[in-house]
């Protein structure tokens, strides 16, 4: 238990943190974020049942929101508009209602709010003159383009063109003439400023009105408006120098990481954030975002924003695999994108591919009670270029290693608690680790079955077959694979970031055990998932990751016969939360869910790259 202490200087910088969070945060919400459980502590957080664990607290929030969120849900045309008047502030676009009948026709279950994410990608570029959007659409490279329903042709077949080709060809009926660029890179390319993009918002907010019926225009007009493309716009993407000093002119001029360097020196252990005077990281992240040491605010989690230490513990910033990022607003589709990114979301092509490595059908293993009461990983060591003076930061690397019961032993018996690439937190410090008197090491080869299957060395070997490393080696030993539908015969799937986002997550979410998720990435669903309801959210540091294992699984003892086993798990609630996830993935993570969001989606891009969008709109529900 933490004793009660007296207001310290410590504890001052923690109060001050925490309102420039908060202050962040309702920032943020201004133009609409995705919805998501946000904040547990609504003045009554004390009235938790007593003696309940924190988790028992966070899933019955879970639970309520889930239901709000379903009690919005809506069922015919006209509620369906009126929905969208109320959340958007404007008439639906031209089109809303073949939309809305396509949506119907394939079951889908339609609640604006599903849809938060199309409208925090695009409010922005309401700022910006129309047709600068259409030029810059026509004239980026690696492009999806429509005329008069039919597909064109796509010069170049890299990476995953062909895959959203074909997505978007399965709509393609229904949506106007358009040219829709993509990203075909792992890593997201948009930062423009925030001090940009707050003037956009603003601009596209005011803009925002319910016109009389007699006045609004029903078509869009034709694309080739533009008959003379005017001049190149010439587009610099920055390919150089620390990717944290490009990413933080995109938080708020008063966020915690605005004014906050790329860190320099990325040997050792990641830093704990203690707050002390002078420390550039945020005291305490996952306490000050969390509900008794869990993660309660899953949007603010992500936000490297409000946690500049994110600078020194995740690939993305430290070194990525690669970099060619604009500060300008031009439109641009992707898989994934950092908080901060401006790319317009799409479902990942690797979510769409039905030949993909991610891809498993309908397997989804044995029945909860057939499956190991234990935690499975396997992957690659991606996440960036790592070498020998920055891998101890990586964040897959830390998280294999704190679930290998070796390298934690080693670090309990260390003068400071800690490896290469993790400290062990003070217990008292951090109310959800496992009991200081279990033998973690010994708990942890019990429960965790985890490793790299690649360590991805950035030292080549003239022999191709070597797949040593020198700086990893003394620390990972190279595992076998688990083939993807095996890993759904145990009960855990944890999900860490590599390149950008990890492409496994939908599947782990349509598969009947539980996924256990940490990232910094946006994507298209994520205003569908209400984390404790759907999946277990975790911070990007993992502190909390023994304390959510020790809920679930137990804690281990040994018995009078000298076996080692689990107890006090809550087994129950982790099949309960796992079902729940597969049943909601199956009802809104359908291929046919993808195809109704890109399709809204487009609907809504091409009203934005008109000329006459203000005055566009459907209002045949209204006649």
């Amino acid at each position: 238990m933490m004793q009660n202490r007296i207001l310290t200087p410590r504890h001052i910088v923690r109060v001050v943190v925490v309102f420039v969070i908060l202050t962040v945060i309702t920032q943020l919400w201004y133009y609409g974020p995705p919805h998501i459980l946000s904040q547990l502590d609504k003045g009554k957080a004390a009235e938790a049942v007593i003696g309940s664990h924190p988790i028992d607290y966070l899933i019955h929030e879970a639970k309520k929101t889930q239901k709000e969120l379903l009690a919005k849900r809506t069922h015919d045309l006209g509620t369906t508009a009126e929905a969208y008047r109320k959340r958007r502030g404007r008439h639906p676009p031209p089109g809303f209602d073949k939309w809305f009948e396509y949506a119907k026709a394939h079951n889908a279950v339609i609640v604006e709010d599903f849809f938060d994410q199309i409208y925090h990608d695009l409010t922005p570029f309401g700022g910006l003159p129309a047709k600068q959007i259409r030029q810059h659409a026509k004239q980026l490279p690696f492009k999806i383009s429509i005329r008069n329903k039919e597909m064109l042709e796509f010069q170049d077949d890299k990476n995953w063109m062909p895959i959203w080709h074909d997505m978007v060809k399965e709509i393609k009926d229904f949506l106007p003439d358009l040219d829709m660029p993509m990203n075909v890179m792992d890593e997201p390319r948009l930062i423009a400023p925030w001090e940009d993009i707050n003037k956009y918002v603003q601009k596209e907010h005011e803009s925002r009105t319910i016109v009389p019926t007699h006045n609004v225009i029903k078509e869009l007009s034709p694309l080739d408006v533009d008959k003379d493309e005017g001049e190149k716009v010439e587009i610099e993407f920055i390919s150089q120098g620390a990717y944290w000093d490009t990413a933080r002119v995109a938080c708020a001029p008063d966020s915690p990481s605005r004014s906050v360097p790329a860190a320099t020196n990325f040997t050792g252990s990641p830093p704990y954030c203690k707050g002390e005077p002078g420390e550039q990281c945020s005291p305490d992240a996952s306490i000050w975002l969390s509900y008794k040491g869990y993660v309660s605010n899953w949007t603010a989690v992500k936000d490297p924003c409000l946690q500049p230490e994110l600078r020194e513990t995740h690939g993305s910033f430290i070194e990525p695999l690669s970099q060619s990022t604009t500060r300008s607003l031009v439109p641009l589709f992707g898989g994934s994108k950092l908080p901060m990114n401006n790319d317009i979301l799409i479902p990942p092509a690797m979510y769409w591919a039905k030949e993909s490595l991610y891809a498993t059908g309908d397997t989804h293993g044995a029945g909860w009670e057939q499956k190991q009461s234990r935690l499975a990983w396997r992957g690659g060591a991606t996440g960036g270029k790592h070498h020998k003076d920055n891998f101890s930061r990586f964040q897959r690397l830390r998280f294999i290693a704190l679930m290998n019961g070796t390298q934690v032993r080693q670090a309990q018996l260390a003068a400071e608690a800690e490896s290469p690439s993790f400290k062990l937190q003070p217990y008292q410090d951090y109310l959800g680790t496992a009991g200081q008197h279990m033998d973690l090491g010994a708990w942890l080869d019990k429960i965790a079955d985890v490793g790299f299957t690649d360590l991805l060395c950035s030292i080549k070997h003239e022999d191709k077959d070597d797949r040593s490393c020198p700086y990893l080696d003394p620390y990972f030993q190279l595992v076998k694979g688990i083939p993807l539908e095996k890993m759904y015969d145990f009960k855990y799937l944890p999900d860490i970031d590599g390149n950008s986002f990890s492409g496994r997550y939908l599947t782990f979410l349509r598969s009947a055990s539980l996924p256990i998720k940490a990232t910094v990435y946006s994507e298209w669903h994520d205003s569908r998932l209400v984390p404790w309801a759907h999946f277990v959210p975790m911070h990007n540091s993992f502190v909390d990751i023994y304390g959510i294992l020790k809920y679930f699984i137990g804690s281990t003892k040994i018995t009078a016969k000298g076996k080692l086993v689990t107890e006090n798990g809550h087994d129950k609630e982790a099949k309960e939360l796992a079902l729940a996830g597969q049943d909601w993935a199956n009802k809104v993570l359908r291929s046919e869910d993808m195809l109704i969001y890109v399709m809204r989606l487009l609907l809504e891009f091409a009203r934005i790259c008109d000329d006459k969008r203000d005055s566009l709109g459907f209002v045949g529900d209204l006649a």
